[in-house]
């Protein structure tokens, strides 16, 4: 690990808000190595868990943004925010059906969240057996919906 500001080793704190900076620069792939070093160091750490989700998404890594947000859930079954991402990475990954059923949750637990009525209109219904291609709407940066 690399030295703190301290002369420590960089804890899981450090390398989340380093992550989280290079997330706000739009340094996506950089900041998913940084968080996954906090996620090995503070396993199932839910800020640490939707920051690694949000930055495998925005570099185009969905199977593991799709991982990361489900992981989130197996902590948190009500994260709203968490049902939103997973739908619109099983969106990207062609797997609408379940993208359907994420985004409706969302809508559920949070229903005066415009994002995530949004996000689900932009789902087609799904007719049994039929599977369509992905979508394009990337989860909101810090936009979590509150």
């Amino acid at each position: 690990m690399e030295p703190s500001p301290t002369g420590d080793r960089e804890t899981a704190y450090d390398l989340y808000q380093r992550g989280e900076a290079l997330l706000r620069a739009r340094h996506h792939a950089q900041a998913a190595i940084v968080l996954e070093r906090a996620a090995r160091l503070e396993p199932g750490k839910m800020s640490i868990l939707e920051s690694l989700g949000r930055a495998y998404y925005n570099s185009g890594q969905h199977e593991r943004s799709r991982d990361a947000f489900s992981q989130l859930l197996e902590i948190d079954p009500s994260a709203h925010y968490a049902h939103y991402a997973l739908g619109q990475s099983l969106k990207r990954l062609g797997r609408t059906a379940e993208a359907r059923t994420h985004l409706k949750l969302a809508v559920a637990l949070s229903p005066g969240t415009p994002l995530y009525r949004q996000a689900l209109a932009r789902v087609p219904e799904v007719v049994p057996g039929d599977e369509p291609g992905s979508g394009s709407e990337a989860p909101a940066e810090g936009d979590r919906g509150e």
